[in-house]
């Protein structure tokens, strides 16, 4: 029997994402050999946070990148099909993987949450699943000094 050779697959582009700390996540660059990565979580920091029926705030968390399934299977909840506003709270609810201590995220959590960390939520989700990062760039409005922030949460002033 004659073995032919194969050609190596060509390399796989580098992710377009940059973390939160301004870099790309991309293993090596693609130079070294290792594969790439790509960064599916992110942490956050709720303005208010998620209080248990126990009363405990819960205000940092994890979401996960989207998929395409994520987005399709709300719309064929029934919720969803008699209020179009609960796709939001659905569609939250399957890609944060945790609040605080809570790991079992569900619409019930999510629509237990202040109306500003929702509104949280839905930018956060929109900023990773569309622009690929949780950084912007800023200017201050007194000195006009361009800078970058992390919309994944902390406090206002701290770094």
């Amino acid at each position: 029997m004659r073995r032919t050779a194969q050609a190596p697959p060509p390399p796989a582009p580098a992710a377009a994402l940059e973390g939160p700390d301004g870099r790309s996540p991309v293993a090596g660059g693609g130079r070294s050999g290792r594969r790439d990565t790509l960064r599916t979580e992110f942490g956050f920091e709720l303005p208010r946070g998620y209080v248990d029926e126990t009363g405990a705030v819960h205000r940092t968390g994890v979401m996960r990148l989207a998929t395409a399934r994520d987005e399709l299977v709300p719309l064929r909840d029934d919720r969803v099909r008699e209020n179009t506003a609960y796709l939001s709270v659905v569609l939250i609810a399957r890609v944060v993987t945790r609040i605080g201590t809570i790991d079992d995220i569900h619409p019930g959590v999510i629509e237990d949450l202040f109306a500003s960390d929702l509104a949280f939520l839905q930018d956060f989700y929109r900023r990773i699943n569309a622009e690929g990062h949780t950084r912007a760039a800023v200017t201050c409005p007194s000195c006009d000094e361009e800078f970058a922030v992390d919309l994944a949460g902390g406090r206002l002033g701290e770094s």
